[in-house]
């Protein structure tokens, strides 16, 4: 990494709010603690208002903001892959986010690196991408982050349909379909739904009771624990 990359990154790792020691530092970017040393003694003697010091760790004065960002080709072709990746498989309100992203970083980028932000010649397609999976996947979003229960209308493989309560708990993308981990109310067990088998997601005003039992984490063991199951 050049020495002028290393000091920016070293930048971003020291904006991120907590204190970082030097060891800590060093891993991260792949130097000894020593050239982290000369490199934060270096970004103070320029004026960075580092804050700590040698064993206690070090961050940035809460307020400084980090100079704007500057990409590599290949870096802004990453990000636009990653913009239309979402735009094509993400629900709406992501859809607009990426956009956002790109409009703020085009207003800033030199002309010459413009052409980056279109990844020309790298497209992604959505065949199979309907509106009602947006909208599925929307609710799904939001139930997660506002930790509300959700009431489904699902049709399972064999065409059956039931109704019930769900507890969102992650969001999996596997290629061709996305699938909504979640605690079933009519189960009383972990369960995994296919986005676009649900004929209804809608929230409920009922918020997620706080339980140490049931979480994304404890959702992971038990597909773990079942899969082990199935090898033995």
């Amino acid at each position: 990494m050049r020495r002028g990359d290393r000091l920016f990154q070293l930048l971003l790792e020291l904006g991120r709010g907590r204190v970082r020691t030097a060891r800590q530092l060093g891993e991260r970017l792949g130097v000894s603690e020593r050239t982290v040393y000369r490199d934060i003694a270096d970004l103070a003697a320029q004026g960075t208002p580092v804050e700590g010091a040698a064993g206690v760790g070090y961050s940035l004065r809460a307020g400084y903001q980090v100079p704007p960002l500057m990409f590599e080709r290949d870096e802004l072709e990453a990000l636009a892959l990653g913009a239309a990746w979402v735009s094509a498989y993400a629900d709406d309100d992501l859809r607009v986010a990426a956009d956002r992203v790109l409009s703020k970083i085009d207003a800033v980028l030199p002309q010459r690196l413009r052409p980056g932000l279109k990844a020309e010649g790298i497209e992604v397609l959505a065949f199979s991408h309907d509106p009602g999976t947006r909208r599925v996947l929307s609710a799904a979003r939001r139930g997660m982050k506002e930790r509300r229960k959700l009431s489904a209308r699902y049709i399972d493989l064999k065409e059956h349909t039931t109704q019930r309560v769900l507890w969102p708990l992650g969001l999996f993308y596997w290629g061709k379909v996305w699938t909504l981990a979640a605690w079933c109310e009519l189960r009383s067990d972990y369960r995994s739904f296919r986005i676009d088998r649900f004929a209804a997601l809608d929230l409920l005003p009922v918020p997620i009771p706080d339980s140490a039992t049931v979480s994304l984490q404890q959702y992971l063991t038990h597909v773990r624990d079942d899969a082990e199951g199935c090898l033995r």
